[in-house]
């Protein structure tokens, strides 16, 4: 899956942006202007799929941004802890499971899903290759 998500700005009176993302439930924030709003964004939208990992819940799908919608990618190490919680759950591994593939701890696999923990990419993409995905980093012009 491709963890970019579109977002909404909406003006505010008498200045400023709130930003809402119509994919992900709770994930706002907003700013003084465009930029700051876009800014504050990203971090919005994390949290809130962090939110989901925490749960337990599946992650919501981005949808095709339309027209007026700004596109919100996640940094490259929180996509890859969101692939591996994902191939995961669709595979129905636990960490325990795959702390024994890896030969590691289970609480250090909970911190390579987390995506709130500061992880190195290395390992992520270890246990992305043990349940047999990978990970694309593409660039792209701003939105």
């Amino acid at each position: 899956m491709r963890y970019a998500y579109p977002c909404e700005l909406h003006p505010e009176d008498p200045d400023g942006f709130f930003v809402t993302f119509p994919d992900v439930r709770g994930a706002l924030t907003g700013g003084t202007d465009a930029e700051e709003a876009l800014a504050m964004a990203e971090d919005a939208l994390v949290a809130m799929l962090a939110t989901h990992v925490k749960k337990g819940e599946s992650l919501p799908t981005p949808s095709s941004p339309r027209p007026g919608q700004h596109l919100v990618p996640v940094p490259p190490l929180v996509a890859a802890k969101l692939a591996l919680y994902t191939a995961m759950r669709e595979q129905g591994v636990t960490a325990v499971q795959l702390a024994r593939r890896l030969k590691i701890s289970e609480a250090a696999v909970r911190r390579l899903v987390d995506p709130d923990y500061g992880s190195h990419l290395t390992p992520v993409m270890n246990a992305l290759h043990a349940v047999g995905r990978g990970l694309v980093v593409e660039d792209a012009a701003p939105a």
